[in-house]
C-alpha cells in the first residue's frame, strides 16, 4: 500500500500541474481582455496599458505562468481584479459554505440512491424497476439549471412553501440556521446525483446477487435483510465509490449552476461571476482548488476501494 500511495501521489502532482497548464492557457487565450472587462468598454488604451502592467499581463505567457506556479506553491493566488481582495482569502471564506452544500447533497443522494439501486436489482425487470429507471433517466437528462428553475417555479412561485434564494449568511452556522432556504439548492444537486448513483448501484447489485456466496447465504436460510445488508450492499459499493471519486468535477459543476441560480454565496457563484468578468486570479485559483480536490477524491476512492475489498493489493500493482 505504501508503494502505491507514493506512486499515486506522484501521479497526482503531475495531473495537478497539467490542470494548471491547460487552465492557464485556455483562460488567457480566450477572446476578450481582462482589462476591458474590469475597466469598462470606455477605457482608453493608456488605462488598459497601466492595468496590464500593474497585473503583469504585459509579460509573456510563459513568464506569467511561472509566476503563477511560484505564488500558488506559497498559497498566494493573487488579488481579484473586481473584488480587490486576495483570492486565497475569498476561497477560504467560501470553501466551508461549499462543503455544507456539497456535503448535504452528496450524503442525501447516496442515502436515496443506494437503497433505490438495491431495490431495483432485487425487483429487476418488474414494474417497480422500470418505474425507477424512467425516473432516473429523466433526472439524468434534465439540465441542472432547468431543474432548479422548475423547483423555484413550483415551490416558491406557485406554492409559496420555500424561498427561492439560498441562505445569505457568511458563516456555516448561519447557513445551517436557515434550513428552509437550503432545501431547494440541496434538492437540485441531490436529485441530479441520485440518477447516476442509483444506476451504478443497480448494475453492481445485480452482479453481486448472482455471486455464489450470496446464493449460499440464502440457501442457509439467512433472512433477505441480512443478505442484502451484509453481503450485497458492501460488495456492491465498490463501483459506486470509484464513481463518487470521479464524479467530483461533475458535482462541482452542478454546484456552479445551482449557486448561480439560487444566489448561494459559495465558490460556484464566485467562479461564475469571475468568468463573466474575466477575473483571471479567481478563475485560476478556483480551478486549481477544484483540480486538487478531484485528485484527492480519486485517491481517497482508491484507498476506500482496497479497504472494502481486502482481496485488492496495490503493493505489487
Amino acid at each position: 500500500m505504501t508503494t502505491y500511495l507514493v506512486r499515486r501521489t506522484g501521479q497526482a502532482l503531475v495531473v495537478v500541474l497539467g490542470v494548471m497548464v491547460v487552465t492557464f492557457l485556455l483562460i488567457h487565450l480566450e477572446p476578450g481582455s481582462a482589462a476591458r472587462a474590469t475597466l469598462g468598454m470606455k477605457a482608453n488604451s493608456e488605462r488598459i496599458a497601466v492595468f496590464d502592467a500593474a497585473n503583469g499581463l504585459d509579460r509573456p505567457l510563459a513568464a506569467q505562468f511561472v509566476t503563477f506556479v511560484k505564488q500558488a506553491g506559497e498559497g498566494d493566488f493573487g488579488t481579484s481584479y473586481q473584488l480587490h481582495q486576495p483570492v486565497s482569502t475569498l476561497i477560504a471564506q467560501r470553501l466551508p459554505r461549499d462543503a455544507v452544500l456539497l456535503g448535504l447533497s452528496t450524503l442525501t443522494a447516496l442515502a436515496v440512491a443506494l437503497p433505490m439501486g438495491i431495490y431495483q436489482a432485487v425487483r429487476r425487470d418488474r414494474v417497480e424497476d422500470h418505474a425507477f429507471t424512467v425516473i432516473a433517466f429523466v433526472l439524468y437528462s434534465m439540465p441542472d439549471f432547468f431543474f432548479a428553475l422548475l423547483l423555484i417555479a413550483l415551490f416558491s412561485v406557485q406554492l409559496h412553501l420555500l424561498p427561492s434564494q439560498a441562505p445569505q449568511a457568511e458563516s456555516v452556522a448561519g447557513i445551517l440556521g436557515d434550513p428552509r432556504a437550503l432545501v431547494l439548492p440541496v434538492a437540485t444537486l441531490t436529485l441530479v446525483s441520485v440518477a447516476g448513483f442509483s444506476r451504478y448501484m443497480r448494475s453492481s447489485a445485480i452482479n453481486t446477487l448472482a455471486q455464489d456466496y450470496v446464493l449460499v447465504a440464502r440457501a442457509k436460510g439467512l433472512p433477505d435483510r441480512l443478505v442484502l445488508s451484509r453481503h450485497v450492499l458492501r460488495n456492491s459499493l465498490l463501483p459506486v465509490i470509484t464513481v463518487l471519486g470521479l464524479m467530483a468535477p461533475g458535482i462541482v459543476t452542478g454546484a456552479v449552476i445551482a449557486e448561480s441560480v439560487f444566489n448561494y454565496p459559495g465558490m460556484g457563484l464566485l467562479f461564475f461571476q469571475a468568468a463573466t468578468s474575466k477575473d483571471y486570479p479567481i478563475l485560476l485559483g478556483s480551478t486549481l482548488v477544484v483540480g486538487v480536490a478531484t485528485v484527492i477524491g480519486s485517491l481517497v476512492a482508491d484507498i476506500a476501494y482496497s479497504l472494502l475489498d481486502p482481496r485488492i493489493r496495490y503493493d505489487h500493482a
